[in-house]
């Protein structure tokens, strides 16, 4: 009886150990230090952080970044001067035994002076094809987060999950030991014995499982980190929700909306550089000779004004205008679709964290409850009140309950972040600080 009694306290004080006093809290408590393992634990900032150093697709986002910088010089070359150096040597036959040869070395210098504004057009479209590729790497980081949040939390789930059970097992093994005693003495049946055994093998079964789901989620974090994982360690963020039409307020400003704005806006300029095919184009070139010895001689250089009026290509020009434009409505509706989505999504998260939020309040009550009805039952069955199977059952319950309520607790912060990177309110650069 005094075994039966130390493993009904070990099982009724757990939730106190597990989660403190605070419902929130899903912490197991802090062993003494002397046994505490040499190993640095990773909070979810410090995976985070590897993460971020780890993910090609980060990378890859820094290297568009740095094609629309690319594509920005390109179009800003076409309106500075061009100067180069050309030196051409002639041969001609005047006759079977005469020739004359002639050469000149000089300085070429280009200008365009109008080709149609293509060339702010252009510049225009490198500058939001930028701002476009920074909100979209702005946007990655975010999910990346979400990712490695989701990962994170989970992982925490399934190692206090695997705790819960544990400890069961160690309350029905104990038991069936207790069982075999009384049974050796006429107080307990075999059928008891048998129940108790059936109990702890299918308890063992999901500790495996849940093993198992533990070694796949580490790996996913693993994954995600690019290292070995040894431990992660929980840090305590401030869960502060507003109102959903405060965050529905935000959807236009979320990075991926303001990323195909600026793709509508970029395309809308290439309209300007595909009607610029229907302008003159007008330049300005000159030469400067170190050295002639074709006429006149004693030139040093000459100047041209070239004027280039299109009055009929097909419809070349037509079509490459008619293709922008469709390019350009084509972004606009995505740009429009992906406004829709974001509210949707934003309603979504909102509507789960709500329910999440909900369900852990309840599940905190029901926890309560359980842990009462438990500690009465087995008060009940020291007095011979209640009988074997009522005791499995009340364990049975309050671990159900507990395990519920640490699926709702981490449920509700990897809610908690999705509903923040629905909004667009994560802040990739305060968070690594």
């Amino acid at each position: 009886m005094k075994n039966i009694f130390k493993v009904f306290l070990c099982i009724l004080f757990f939730p106190l150990l597990a989660f403190g006093a605070d419902n929130d809290a899903g912490k197991v408590s802090a062993p003494p230090k002397d046994y505490l393992p040499k190993i640095q634990a990773l909070t979810l900032t410090d995976c985070y952080k590897l993460a971020l150093d780890r993910s090609e697709l980060i990378a890859i986002d820094a290297e568009q970044i740095k094609i629309a910088q690319a594509h920005f010089l390109e179009a800003f070359g076409t309106i500075m001067p061009q100067v180069s150096f050309s030196r051409t040597d002639t041969r001609s036959q005047h006759s079977s035994v005469a020739s004359d040869k002639t050469n000149e070395s000089k300085f070429v210098f280009s200008q365009e002076l109008f080709s149609g504004f293509k060339e702010f057009a252009g510049m225009k479209s490198s500058k939001l094809e930028k701002s476009q590729r920074e909100s979209e790497a702005y946007r990655a980081k975010q999910l990346l987060f979400v990712d490695v949040s989701d990962a994170f939390y989970l992982l925490l789930e399934t190692q206090q999950d695997l705790s819960v059970l544990k400890t069961i097992e160690f309350a029905f093994s104990d038991r069936v030991a207790d069982l075999k005693v009384r049974q050796n003495i006429g107080k307990s049946r075999i059928s008891e014995i048998v129940t108790t055994e059936y109990q702890l093998y299918n308890l063992q079964a999901q500790i495996e499982q849940e093993r198992n789901q533990e070694l796949l989620v580490r790996h996913l974090l693993e994954f995600l980190i690019g290292r070995p994982l040894d431990q992660v360690s929980e840090m305590k963020f401030d869960f502060d929700l507003k109102t959903e039409p405060q965050y529905l307020a935000e959807a236009s400003f979320r990075p991926d909306v303001q990323a195909a704005y600026y793709s509508w806006k970029s395309d809308q300029e290439k309209i300007a550089i595909a009607k610029s095919g229907f302008f003159p184009q007008v330049s300005l070139e000159g030469d400067y000779f170190t050295h002639r010895s074709s006429s006149p001689e004693n030139s040093k250089w000459l100047a041209l004004l070239l004027v280039d009026i299109p009055i009929f290509e097909g419809t070349t020009v037509y079509g490459q205008v008619k293709e922008a434009e469709a390019v350009a409505k084509q972004s606009g509706l995505l740009y429009s679709r992906l406004g829709r989505l974001a509210i949707q999504d934003i309603h979504d998260a909102f509507v789960n964290m709500q329910i999440s939020f909900l369900r852990k309040k309840s599940l905190g009550k029901a926890l309560k409850s359980a842990e009462l009805s438990y500690h009465l039952q087995t008060q009940d069955y020291k007095l011979n009140l209640v009988n074997n199977l009522d005791v499995l059952t009340a364990i049975q319950d309050l671990a159900d309950v507990r395990r519920s309520y640490i699926h709702t607790v981490y449920e509700s912060k990897r809610f908690y972040w999705q509903l923040l990177a629905a909004a667009g309110e994560i802040n990739p650069d305060k968070i690594i600080k």
